[in-house]
């Protein structure tokens, strides 16, 4: 099986990185009292979440524009169209839930700022309701991340420990094609 090309691979590795780190920041900052602290954290969550959502479009456009390996031949069609579900869900909820997380931010009327340097302009009015709306909705769409996450990895070690495929190959950054 053919290698992605580095920029997939790159864009693919770096979503995945920050992820690494968002997901157990989010977790972590919702329990820590009101301080400095939380703020701090709150304002790194977020900034993390726009530049994935900037590396979500990047890696959207990238795979429109660009060509990908095929699964090998023999992999079953359910599961070709499984994995196509999968990657398609990965990706709206990389591009909808930063949106989310800033509609919420509006709605409680604290601004979203990029590494402290940029304020983005709000979505919408400040709205109490719409907060715990936007609360909820953030929430379960951690948990559908968190099961997308989970599933993309099962599908990738199952390609690679049972199917022995080089499925994983293509898409590891430094491992050459076997």
């Amino acid at each position: 099986m053919d290698k992605f090309s580095l920029p997939a691979r790159w864009l693919h590795w770096s979503i995945a990185g920050l992820l690494l780190i968002q997901i157990p920041l989010a977790w972590y900052m919702v329990d820590l009292p009101l301080g400095m602290d939380k703020l701090e954290k709150y304002s790194w969550h977020k900034s993390l979440g726009m530049l994935l959502f900037a590396l979500g479009v990047l890696r959207l456009v990238r795979g429109l524009v660009g060509s990908r390996p095929p699964l090998p031949a023999e992999t079953p069609r359910y599961e070709k169209i499984i994995a196509k579900v999968i990657q398609a869900l990965l990706y709206l909820i990389i591009l909808v839930m930063p949106i989310s997380g800033w509609l919420m931010s509006s709605a409680a009327n604290v601004p979203v700022k990029l590494f402290s340097l940029i304020t983005l302009p709000p979505l919408i009015e400040p709205d109490k309701a719409l907060v715990e709306v936007f609360e909820e909705v953030h929430e379960l769409q951690s948990f559908l991340l968190l099961t997308l996450i989970t599933l993309h990895i099962l599908a990738a070690l199952k390609h690679q420990l049972i199917n022995r495929d080089n499925v994983l190959h293509s898409m590891l950054p430094l491992v050459r094609k076997r």
